[in-house]
């Protein structure tokens, strides 16, 4: 997806925008409009009608069309706000022009304590929701072709919004494919060419490969479907600035039927966006290349299909993962846990021919795992679980940075005997369902080699009206906080 033409234009706090285009203004917050501000005693009037004193203007932006067809809404930026906020408010100042579908927008940013930043955020805000998501309609959505910046910032500042804007938009893209489209051997393709083009080296581990290799977590699954198709994808970068290293794992279950123990239609629905936590872990990775961020990167998508078929893996059967652990298949919809398990041993452990060893600092993984965690959570915040104290309050500061909110949960080992089981080393989950989202992350970390590790379920992956900054019900959540967590990491050390 081609990103809006950025043009800088010269920071002239209070005049008019230009003709061409819709436009919206943010001033600093204020207990009054200032005297020179265009259209002032229009925007009175509009405040005076909806009983408005200037100030709430930071809490509820307004919208005004002109005679000449154009649109302009008004903003205040309260810098005191949680970044989750700030960008929520942004986000619906932008989406009040963007829904008039413009082919370009002004947005004309205020001088003022923390107000480059503020421009920052407008500028990520109207990328990410400028450009349409994948649709089959006759009439397709117009996308946002221009955006002229009035601020103090600089091409340099620019560079790291976009690129993240970029990485969202793939994951959200990748994510919003129909699942005709978007096969476990389309979507292969599609992760040679992006490698390809971002000078990536990769190795994929097709079923064959990994049957040889013993990886029968992964194969159980990837046995009911295509399965020539599945594969286990291994992206890595080295640059020679490289201080860390850090493995980022993705599911990448294509579709999910629920195999055996089939989903309902109610649940069944939606279920091509369970390839999510791959799109998420792609696309931070891309966006820390563009970056430079000074870290080796091993990226490992575990790419399948949870279908039913007469080969498809059943209830009671035991399978054996790549490091010799047996585990009794309990729910065949519980396939995540299961493709993750091998995925993780070959990021912590022996893999390949491009690295004999594999011991990265950080090990993160991202899937849409549990329904529980939805329970626990709903869609507004993701959940998390960390090797260690200090990980997990990393997590929750990168979350209150990028506005992108995690909550992490306990990872105590007396949760261990609800997956005791006697015919196997472990139960894959249990039919109880009880705090299904902390078994699975107990589960997956007996796979992680006593790496330092971090486990996020998705479960902000799409939340209908949109979320933070964006206003799509995908909302590629976790690759800003990713990024943000990986600057932060780096920046400890």
């Amino acid at each position: 997806m081609n990103l809006p033409r950025i043009t800088l234009q010269t920071a002239r706090d209070h005049a008019e925008i230009d003709a061409a285009a819709h436009g919206l203004v943010i001033l600093p917050a204020s207990d009054a409009l200032p005297a020179d501000l265009p259209r002032k005693a229009q925007w009175l009037a509009v405040l005076k009608r909806k009983a408005m004193k200037p100030k709430e203007l930071a809490k509820t932006p307004l919208v005004i069309d002109l005679s000449d067809g154009r649109r302009l809404a008004l903003l205040m930026a309260d810098i005191t706000l949680s970044r989750f906020e700030r960008l929520t408010r942004l986000r619906k100042a932008v989406m009040l022009l963007l829904d008039e579908s413009p082919k370009r927008l002004a947005i004309r940013v205020a001088a003022g304590e923390g107000m480059d930043d503020v421009a920052r955020d407008a500028i990520y805000v109207a990328l990410i929701n400028g450009v349409p998501l994948p649709a089959r309609k006759k009439k397709p959505a117009v996308a946002l072709a221009q955006i002229d910046l009035f601020s103090a910032l600089t091409q340099a500042d620019l560079a790291p919004i976009t690129a993240l804007a970029r990485a969202n938009l793939l994951a959200r893209e990748l994510t919003a494919l129909a699942p005709n489209e978007l096969t476990p051997a389309t979507y292969r393709k599609r992760i040679c060419g992006v490698a390809k083009d971002a000078g990536l080296a990769i190795e994929e581990f097709d079923f064959r490969r990994l049957k040889k290799m013993g990886a029968g977590a992964f194969c159980a699954v990837a046995q009911g479907s295509h399965h020539e198709d599945a594969a286990i994808v291994h992206l890595s970068w080295q640059p020679k600035s490289a201080k860390k290293s850090v493995a980022l794992v993705g599911k990448g279950i294509c579709f999910d039927t629920g195999g055996h123990n089939l989903k309902p239609a109610r649940y069944m629905a939606g279920m091509h966006e369970d390839m999510n936590g791959s799109a998420v872990a792609l696309a931070l990775m891309l966006a820390a290349v563009e970056m430079k961020l000074p870290v080796a990167i091993d990226c490992w998508l575990a790419i399948a299909h949870n279908h039913l078929s007469p080969s498809a893996y059943k209830q009671n059967d035991i399978v054996t993962a790549l490091d010799g652990t047996t585990v009794e298949i309990v729910h065949t919809d519980a396939e995540g846990r299961m493709v993750l398990a091998d995925t993780l041993l070959l990021a912590t452990g022996e893999h390949g021919r491009s690295r004999p060893k594999a011991k990265p600092d950080l090990v993160i993984d991202f899937a849409t795992l549990t329904g529980s965690m939805h329970v626990a959570l709903g869609a507004r915040y993701s959940g998390v679980f960390a090797s260690g104290e200090a990980l997990g309050a990393l997590a929750v500061a990168a979350g209150h940075a990028s506005g992108e909110r995690v909550c992490v949960f306990p990872l105590d080992e007396d949760y261990d005997p609800a997956l005791d089981s006697k015919v196997a080393d472990v139960k894959q989950c249990t039919l109880d369902g009880e705090a299904d989202h902390i078994l699975a992350a107990r589960f997956l970390q007996r796979f992680t080699r006593k790496r330092p590790w971090m486990h996020v379920d998705l479960s902000a992956s799409s939340c209908s009206g949109g979320l933070g900054a964006t206003a799509s019900d995908l909302t590629g959540f976790g690759v800003a906080w990713g990024l943000t967590l990986l600057a932060r990491w780096l920046a400890r050390e």
